[in-house]
Order: C-alpha cells, then sequence, then structure tokens
C-alpha cells in the first residue's frame, strides 16, 4: 500500500481550495461512537476551525492519496504563545520549549486523520514525518489528543511524544492530553 501512496504538501491557500474534501475525510473518520452526534465534533465545527486554522501563522496541510483518492490528511500551524490549552500548562511546560514557542520554532499539529478502511498501514505515520519534516525551523512539535482515543494516543507515545498535561480547548470539548514532540538532531 505504502508504495502506491502520493503524498501531497499544501499551503493556506491550496488547502482552503481543497477544503470541501478535507471535511469529508473528517465526516467519514468522526461518523463513529463517542464522536457521532456530539456538537464539538459536528461537521460544520470542523470546517469553521479548519478555516480558521487557515488563517494562522505557519499553516501546512499535507495529504495521503491512493488509488487516486484522497485517504488521509494532516495539518498543523506554528503553536502561538497565546493559545489558552498552550498557556494552561503553565509551570508544565518545558523552559526550552517556552522559549521556542515565543520565537515560532513550535509546530501544532492540529489534526491528524485517516480514513478507517485505510488504517494500520503506516500512513498516518508518513502523514505525520512529512509535516513535521517539511518544516526545516520547527525545533519541537505539540499536539493534543484525546484521552480516550487509545489507538492515537498510543501511536503518537510509540512515536516518541510525552504528556505534559490535560487541557481542554473548550467548554464543550473532551479532554485532551497535552503531547510534545522533540526534533531529533541529525
Amino acid at each position: 500500500m505504502l508504495a502506491e501512496l502520493r503524498i501531497q504538501r499544501h499551503t493556506a491557500e491550496d488547502t482552503a481550495r481543497i477544503v470541501d474534501a478535507l471535511v469529508d475525510v473528517y465526516a467519514r473518520v468522526y461518523d463513529v461512537p463517542p464522536y457521532r452526534g456530539d456538537p464539538f465534533f459536528a461537521v460544520g465545527a470542523f470546517r469553521d476551525r479548519l478555516l480558521g486554522a487557515v488563517e494562522m501563522s505557519g499553516f501546512e496541510s499535507v495529504t495521503a492519496y491512493a488509488e487516486g483518492a484522497l485517504v488521509g490528511l494532516v495539518h498543523g500551524v506554528a503553536l502561538a504563545d497565546d493559545r489558552a490549552w498552550w498557556q494552561s500548562l503553565d509551570d508544565r511546560r518545558p523552559a526550552e520549549m517556552v522559549t521556542a514557542v515565543q520565537a515560532g520554532q513550535v509546530g501544532w499539529l492540529r489534526e491528524l486523520m485517516v480514513l478507517p478502511e485505510h488504517t494500520g498501514r503506516g500512513i498516518g505515520r508518513r502523514l505525520h514525518d512529512e509535516w513535521i519534516n517539511g518544516r526545516s525551523q520547527q525545533r519541537w512539535t505539540a499536539l493534543t489528543c484525546i484521552v480516550d482515543n487509545q489507538p492515537a494516543h498510543d501511536a503518537y507515545v510509540r512515536w516518541g511524544y510525552g504528556i505534559i498535561g490535560r487541557i481542554k480547548h473548550a467548554a464543550d470539548s473532551p479532554v485532551y492530553d497535552a503531547m510534545i514532540l522533540p526534533r531529533i538532531s541529525s
């Protein structure tokens, strides 16, 4: 499967042009319990969050195609020091990382998803690595993962992420683990 995979990087402008296709992937990935029916995970809410992210500093997305069909995506931005979830971690944030955020050297991986019928094939890892490796100024990666999403949570831990605390993005959001990954020097 991976040999047939086509990976494509997108700027904010490019992403805005393919937003409907990205929203379709989200709709399929999150059309399962416990997300189905939860207003926080509504398709319209994701569209709004994605279009808001496109406007943020350092936005980029990466998509994966198999047999010409979109099967997965990742997108993220430069982590801004004023993000409420980041600030809520207070002294649990490594000092070196706080400095890196202020210098614009931390990426916030906002979403990573692969269609259910394509999971377990390394596509998520390829998307993740492509997004990170394309961000040469990035010294750290931060992400938040729903604590009850065991497959994603386990994958991030296997990939080297450490948990620095629990947060909520909004009053109606689930609880997330804030996770960080330092860039390995080559």
